[in-house]
């Protein structure tokens, strides 16, 4: 795939998984040997997206993500997003808080045959946690 098509993969990824939360695009958008870098492992990615995806649909709410930039270079593609969502459950341990929070995020995938084998996330984690109220400064 060139990278006007692998870029165009990433965003459907971060629509379909992130923002709407549809796990039935795992199977298509995430190759069978998926690994995410991120989050803990079972040995079977795509279940792990299904199982994050279940975790964050029961903590969050008027999820919103912005691609703010896309840079493509071989197989991989890094994405720098906004995301936005109000804490209407359970997150990390921190009760609910109804409180909205925007963060930026870094997303690095790697792709194979047009579907995702690799992803590297990072996260303002302490920023979301203060907008949340579960730290001072918030």
């Amino acid at each position: 795939m060139d990278t006007d098509a692998n870029k165009a993969l990433v965003r459907r990824f971060v629509d379909e998984i992130f923002v709407k939360g549809n796990a039935g695009a795992v199977d298509e958008l995430l190759a069978a040997d998926f690994t995410s870098h991120t989050f803990p492992s079972t040995g079977d990615g795509r279940a792990d997206m299904k199982a994050a995806i279940e975790r964050v649909q029961g903590a969050l709410s008027d999820v919103e993500f912005t691609v703010e930039d896309l840079i493509a270079e071989g197989d991989r593609v890094a994405a720098r997003v906004t995301a936005r969502a109000t804490q209407t459950g359970e997150l990390m341990g921190m009760p609910a808080s109804g409180k909205r929070y925007e963060i930026g995020e870094i997303h690095i995938l790697r792709i194979r045959d047009g579907q995702l084998v690799e992803h590297w996330h990072n996260h303002d984690a302490l920023g979301m946690m203060r907008q949340l109220g579960a730290l001072p400064g918030g």
